[in-house]
């Protein structure tokens, strides 16, 4: 009769087979296989934030995210770039003839006033304007001054009612307890703005135009 032995393997670089050695396996493919899932779900994430960035960058947001942000850094060629000086006045000159429609002071600025003053009165106001318009945009950006960029543009619609039709867009401004009303054109990638109904900006040219007029 042939006895039954018991070997006991004390060599510890035999390999071993088991329960054991089959679950360490499996966990090391479920953990591959999260970690994919993880680089995929991370890479699409990246791709939808850059692609969204982009077309950002097309919005009239972005352009008043430029706007407040070159303002705080007092960059004058990145605000002219968005301020439309030249449309801008048109527009002033419009809502001082609506508040004083009587006034020869108003109506010698109108285009095509018979005046040999009109083209250095124009000037004036033209300077006028776009120096205020400057003031006035580093006063209600302040709330920009030394933030970084990413947060400024992603702080906009915060604090801008943006309402676009085509290439135009209104956008109405609640800071500092003001209402503010822009109409904004676009030009190439960027929007410009082309029109400002801001009652503290208007005094102060009206004030402005007056004082030009009388010298």
């Amino acid at each position: 009769m042939k006895r039954n032995r018991i070997v006991i393997n004390l060599d510890p670089n035999q390999p071993r087979t088991g329960g054991k050695s089959k679950s360490r396996g499996g966990l090391g493919r479920l953990l591959l296989i999260l970690a994919l899932l993880l680089i995929l779900i991370l890479g699409a994430v990246a791709a939808g934030g850059y692609f969204w960035w982009r077309h950002y960058q097309s919005s009239p947001a972005y352009s008043l995210a430029l706007l407040a942000d070159a303002a705080q850094r007092n960059d004058t060629a990145t605000v002219d770039k968005i301020l439309d000086t030249d449309k801008i006045s048109a527009d002033i000159i419009s809502q001082l003839r609506q508040r004083a429609p009587g006034s020869s002071i108003v109506s010698s600025l109108l285009p095509g006033q018979v005046d040999p003053l009109a083209p250095t009165i124009s000037t004036k106001i033209k300077e006028s304007v776009h120096a205020e318009a400057i003031r006035e945009s580093q006063r209600i950006t302040e709330v920009a001054a030394g933030k970084p960029f990413v947060v400024v543009a992603l702080a906009i619609p915060w604090y801008a009612d943006i309402k676009q039709e085509t290439n135009t867009a209104h956008a109405t401004v609640n800071i500092k307890d003001e209402q503010i009303e822009l109409t904004m054109q676009a030009d190439c990638e960027r929007w410009r703005i082309i029109a400002v109904k801001d009652e503290n900006l208007t005094k102060t040219l009206a004030n402005t135009a007056m004082r030009n007029l009388q010298r």
